[in-house]
């Protein structure tokens, strides 16, 4: 299976390097990329510089790639990673509870992986978890919020055998006038719909992240498919 991939970037890489970048990423240090060009373009923009659109084919024949949008995942699953490798603030006691208890029941074993694809946490998107596990908003509003804007998938590099499997093709220049301001509505789009039609719209039977910890639900739980 070939793939083409695109990594959104302040510079050109031709030969991205193993083991460098951020251990606090989304799925901690890996290469960073989407199947969508345009994305990309928005995520190697800042508001006073222009981007580059990296792109990439790659080989995916013979490697792990650990799909989050697979069956036996839920939401809960991608956010259990998330807790692992991003900072959240659980000073509050829930929060805290919240935490221990998904790192508990809902981890995976997703560093074995060569390749992860999932949702990716831009401010946005980070807020949202962040007020679930705050027991802000249901579980139905989590999975609902994180589809708002369309952010996409992310498809993440974690091996050195899936960094020996890209082939730099070439690149596309972002200009910033155009695609800082597609980014920004993007993010502005999905806040104003999740306050608008998620945040503040309870729905009877909704479940939330207490009910879960006073039930220790389990990932085979029907009512988090």
């Amino acid at each position: 299976m070939e793939k083409m991939i695109y990594h959104g970037s302040d510079h050109i890489i031709e030969h991205p390097e193993f083991g460098y970048g951020k251990t606090y990423n989304d799925y901690g240090t890996g290469f960073y990329c989407t199947e969508n060009p345009n994305m990309a373009k928005e995520w190697g923009v800042g508001i006073d510089h222009n981007g580059y659109a990296n792109q990439y084919k790659i080989t995916c024949d013979g490697l792990s790639i650990f799909d989050l949008n697979a069956s036996k995942y839920t939401m809960l699953h991608w956010l259990t990673i998330l807790l692992e490798n991003r900072e959240f603030d659980t000073s509050t006691p829930l929060a805290a509870e919240s935490k221990e208890y998904l790192l508990t029941t809902f981890h995976t074993d997703y560093k074995a992986a060569d390749i992860i694809v999932g949702y990716r946490a831009d401010d946005s998107y980070f807020s949202f978890a962040s007020d679930f596990i705050n027991g802000a908003i249901s579980y139905r509003q989590l999975c609902n919020a994180m589809r708002l804007g369309k952010l996409g998938q992310q498809f993440v590099l974690k091996s050195k055998a899936a960094f020996n499997r890209l082939e730099f093709i070439g690149y596309e220049i972002a200009d910033a006038k155009e695609w800082y301001k597609k980014k920004a509505f993007r993010d502005q789009s999905a806040r104003r719909q999740y306050f608008d039609t998620e945040r503040n719209h309870r729905q009877r039977g909704d479940l939330y992240i207490t009910t879960i910890l006073d039930e220790e639900m389990k990932p085979d739980d029907p009512r988090l498919r």
